[in-house]
């Protein structure tokens, strides 16, 4: 009898510790595992996506220093800096992307660059961005290695993180002392892209030496001496070229210029499992090359799932995202080239990044979020968008000098469709770097300093980890559908069902602090318990309200376990 009194009174005690808070922190690894026992599902529509530029990421090999002696004086931040690819698996590691809520991690362009450096107008630049391609076959040795890539892809799918790897298929880099252009039956020279009609957007050089590859060509090419002499000097001549005899014999596709890239791009998702590409300039390609890319993605998505049964994490297909530039939501399917509309979705995209939320972002959230929640359950439904605020070439973002970091998380982590989180904007990075020229001054390194003393970023940091880790958990947040409850303070409903998964939120922003009611009623019956997150603090709906009482200006309610 004694013994069962002392469980009943500890039981009575967890359950009145219930009704208050919740502990402070869940390990990350926990976090994670309890999300996938509660079966949320993972859906790209609703992806919370963390975008950074490998070179200036993080260091985990010090020790490689700058290959190919690329040593030349350059303008600010248009050198190599250090950042590679085992710089971010260790941060997959320590959990740092886990703890922001990040489910999918796109990383810039890991092939290996050219080796010389070139000025476009803004200072002495070596390929350090990923956007200049020498050989597609193999991973350049500054960001390093096969094995590398490897196991950022394996430690990220243990941590229920998708891969997107940044692919190019426009354009080789420029031409330099050490780097020959390629033969004119691979590539064009001129004319300079006018961005007027369709003709001079697609068949024409994006900048000045920047050879554009004959997407559109379906002649047979040789491949290019260089290159050739290039593998034969690493000793893998017979290897790269059995691989391609076997490509075109399955596929029967002529060996024109772009059938040999989308072989040597989908070998990434062939051997290590990446789960979906982000192209690089979509709208200077003509359309058709990218309904080849996605069928053998996707053909070589479905054969890895295969061969390792054991590491597929879900049933989503092979996924893909578009940069077409200044694509907007508000266009809809289509994307004006002035002569001619492109439905770029039509062609293998899921998604589209969208350059509109930048503009956007300086209405009232409701406007925002009712109007894309209408265009992705209308026009769009069925595929969707990729929100931001900050990139690595938008010179005109939103809150360029930083000085709305809070608002500027629930704008992006709030709205309707997928988001991408720019390296730095939870952490409010720099984005005015005295001295550099054009983009560059988009892409210093991670401050991870300031992250680690000073108190205002982490505040700044810990607001980005609590929008972000509801977003993780509840798909509604970004694939349901929104709806207002109540206008002041603001209140609004997301709601995401597919089969018999039904996922339900109430988000209150703007809200007074100190004591607070939020209006629930039709949504959520009285008698409902909920557990507002970021609080921390379960509360019980009554006569069609939650009342809290904290700091906070805002809510974010769920159902309580």
């Amino acid at each position: 009898m004694k013994k069962l009194l002392a469980i009943m009174t500890v039981l009575s005690f967890l359950s009145a510790c219930k009704q208050t808070k919740k502990p402070e922190k869940i390990d990350t690894q926990v976090a994670v595992e309890l999300a996938q026992k509660k079966d949320v599902p993972f859906v790209w529509e609703g992806a919370n996506v963390y975008f950074l530029l490998t070179d200036r990421f993080n260091i985990g090999n010090p020790e490689k220093g700058v290959q190919f002696d690329q040593t030349k004086e350059t303008a600010v931040l248009r050198g190599f800096e250090g950042g590679d690819i085992q710089g971010i698996t260790q941060k997959i590691e320590e959990g740092y992307f886990s703890d922001l809520g990040i489910n999918a991690i796109w990383f810039t362009p890991i092939v290996e660059q050219i080796h010389g450096s070139t000025n476009e107008g803004t200072g002495n630049t070596y390929g350090y961005h990923g956007y200049w391609a020498k050989d597609w076959t193999a991973i350049d040795p500054n960001f390093g290695t096969r094995k590398d890539l490897e196991k950022l892809v394996k430690t990220a799918h243990s941590k229920g993180i998708r891969v997107l790897l940044d692919v190019v298929l426009n354009h080789t880099g420029p031409i330099t002392d050490l780097d020959p252009v390629w033969p004119e039956e691979w590539v064009r020279t001129g004319p300079k892209c006018e961005f007027t009609t369709y003709e001079n957007t697609t068949a024409c050089t994006l900048v000045e030496n920047l050879p554009d590859i004959l997407t559109e060509s379906n002649e047979a090419v040789e491949l290019p001496d260089a290159l050739l002499a290039k593998w034969k000097d690493e000793g893998r001549l017979s290897q790269e070229l059995d691989e391609l005899q076997l490509f075109f014999e399955r596929t029967g596709y002529p060996r024109a210029p772009r059938f040999y890239i989308i072989k040597w791009l989908t070998d990434y998702i062939n051997d290590f499992g990446v789960d979906g590409f982000r192209v690089d300039t979509v709208k200077h390609v003509n359309e058709n090359a990218w309904s080849d890319l996605y069928k053998e993605a996707s053909y070589a998505f479905e054969t890895w799932k295969k061969k390792h049964p054991d590491q597929v994490l879900d049933d989503n297909p092979f996924y893909m995202v578009g940069e077409v530039y200044n694509y907007g939501i508000s266009g809809g399917r289509e994307f004006d080239f002035g002569d001619k509309k492109v439905d770029f979705f039509d062609y293998g995209f899921k998604s589209l990044i969208n350059f509109d939320l930048k503009s956007d972002a300086h209405k009232d959230y409701e406007t925002t979020f009712k109007k894309y929640s209408k265009l992705l359950n209308t026009k769009l439904k069925g595929k969707s968008v990729l929100n931001y605020l900050t990139s690595h070439d938008d010179g005109s973002p939103f809150d360029k000098e930083r000085k709305k970091p809070i608002y500027s998380a629930n704008v992006l982590l709030l709205t309707p469709g997928a988001s991408q989180v720019y390296y730095g904007d939870e952490t409010s990075r720099n984005l005015i770097v005295e001295g550099t020229e054009g983009d560059a001054t988009l892409r210093s390194f991670m401050n991870w300093q300031e992250l680690d003393s000073m108190p205002e970023i982490q505040k700044i940091h810990k607001h980005w980890q609590k929008l972000g880790q509801f977003r993780r958990n509840h798909p509604s947040i970004g694939a349901g559908k929104h709806k207002r409850l109540a206008k002041k303070p603001y209140v609004f409903s997301r709601t995401y069902m597919d089969g018999d998964y039904k996922d339900k939120v109430v988000v209150g922003l703007d809200l007074p602090k100190g004591k607070k009611s939020l209006w629930v009623k039709g949504f959520f019956g009285d008698g409902t318990k909920l557990y507002d997150t970021y609080s921390e603090t379960e509360v019980t709906v009554a006569k069609g309200k939650v009342l809290l009482d904290n700091e906070f200006d805002i809510a974010l309610l769920e159902l309580a376990e």
